[in-house]
């Protein structure tokens, strides 16, 4: 329609959010779906969380608060990120937002001009460039490969940055591929960024507390202090903590960032839920002995699933370090034929036939950047994921 903005005509709706409502619309309609779109963890929130919600409700904490944050969460923030990663803020360093997409989406709001570049590996979080684009800005993907791990090395870091680069995204451990950086990995990237001084950093640290196998997490700021002042280090509570539905991200870095991302937010949602709030302090400051426990589930379900798709041929699968996705390649089923005559021709056409023919819903690779592959979603349970799995199994040996 001739009066939409043309801002809009720039990006598309979530491939993500589109995959888990098909996967709805089927199941309603009778269909056996299991959906492995979801980017959400399957436990509940816990009990403790909850009680201090009701707590909160119950002590009429229900008005508005503070545009980016109550001072008791901002606080619970600072102590969270001196605790857990040994860097100091202060309140006024840090913004309280509707979940974890608004932290970024004002940042690269409050930052972007026409021409201004922003470097995002690939594959990526599938907003990454379309809120760059909203925003005015031009995402520059840098892709990676399976043989790396799915990691940026430093060399295709420094081949990216231009004079027009404002900002790096970070992301790790990462959606789509549970890929996490070593501190020597993160290291070498953060060397290349301390040689370019007019490009800040961006992490995504959503995942932090979803790791295996002795993996041990760093955030940018933490491996190199010199970025400190030029870092903005966003996290949220919505994946570790079950907390999807709660809507709070938040983010530390220097106050003139922290004050113009405010500025944004006080003209377009203005402060985050009140009782949402609340239960984040109590996520942050209480029992944190529920991740260990919650890790080994996902610990769990990632070695199942990727058992099961390494059997088959034509798919590789790497193990990765965290959260709760795979990304395996089907680069060796590419031209292959579906049973019901669908030719195999990229990732998208893959995972559309394996959802009509298997009834199992993942999101295709080039929605992230980096085909072919697709993402599965282990944040379920263990019984759908091996008949998930199972699915995939026959669909792919049924390919001619």
């Amino acid at each position: 329609m001739s009066f939409l903005s043309a801002t809009l005509s720039r990006v598309k709706p979530s491939p993500t959010i589109a995959v888990t409502n098909k996967a709805r619309e089927l199941r309603e309609a009778g269909r056996d779906v299991i959906g492995l779109g979801a980017g959400e963890p399957d436990f509940d929130t816990p009990d403790n969380i909850k009680a201090a919600a009701v707590r909160a409700i119950e002590a009429g904490h229900t008005k508005y608060t503070a545009v980016d944050g109550i001072p008791e969460l901002k606080q619970a923030i600072c102590t969270k990120l001196r605790r857990d990663n040994g860097l100091d803020y202060v309140p006024a360093q840090v913004s309280v937002g509707t979940g974890g997409k608004q932290i970024l989406y004002n940042a690269l709001m409050a930052t972007l001009n026409p021409g201004d570049e922003v470097v995002i590996p690939a594959p990526y979080w599938v907003s990454y460039p379309d809120m760059v684009l909203l925003a005015g800005g031009e995402p520059v993907v840098a892709e990676t490969s399976i043989q790396t791990g799915f990691k940026l090395t430093a060399d295709q870091l420094d081949a990216a940055i231009t004079p027009k680069t404002k900002w790096f995204i970070f992301n790790s451990p990462s959606n789509p591929t549970g890929a996490g950086y070593s501190r020597e990995e993160l290291k070498e990237l953060t060397d290349v960024l301390m040689r370019h001084p007019h490009v800040w950093v961006m992490t995504d640290d959503m995942y932090e507390h979803l790791s295996y196998d002795g993996f041990e997490f760093v955030t940018p700021a933490q491996v190199e202090p010199g970025l400190y002042d030029r870092t903005l280090t966003c996290n949220g509570v919505s994946k570790a903590y079950a907390m999807t539905g709660w809507r709070i991200g938040y983010a530390a870095g220097p106050e003139p960032l922290i004050a113009a991302m405010r500025k944004i937010q006080s003209q377009s949602t203005s402060n985050p839920c009140s009782v949402s709030q609340w239960a984040a302090v109590e996520a942050l400051n209480g029992p944190q002995d529920f991740l260990p426990a919650n890790n080994a589930v996902f610990k769990r379900r990632r070695d199942l699933v990727v058992s099961m798709l390494s059997q088959i041929d034509g798919i590789e699968c790497p193990t990765p370090e965290g959260a709760f996705y795979v990304y395996p390649s089907i680069a060796g089923l590419i031209g292959k034929t579906s049973p019901k005559g669908t030719v195999i021709s990229d990732d998208e056409v893959f995972a559309t036939a394996l959802l009509d023919e298997a009834n199992v819903a993942v999101v295709f690779g080039a929605a992230f950047g980096l085909s072919p592959n697709f993402r599965v979603s282990y944040a379920t349970s263990d019984t759908a994921l091996t008949e998930a799995c199972r699915r995939i199994q026959s669909f792919c040996a049924a390919l001619t």
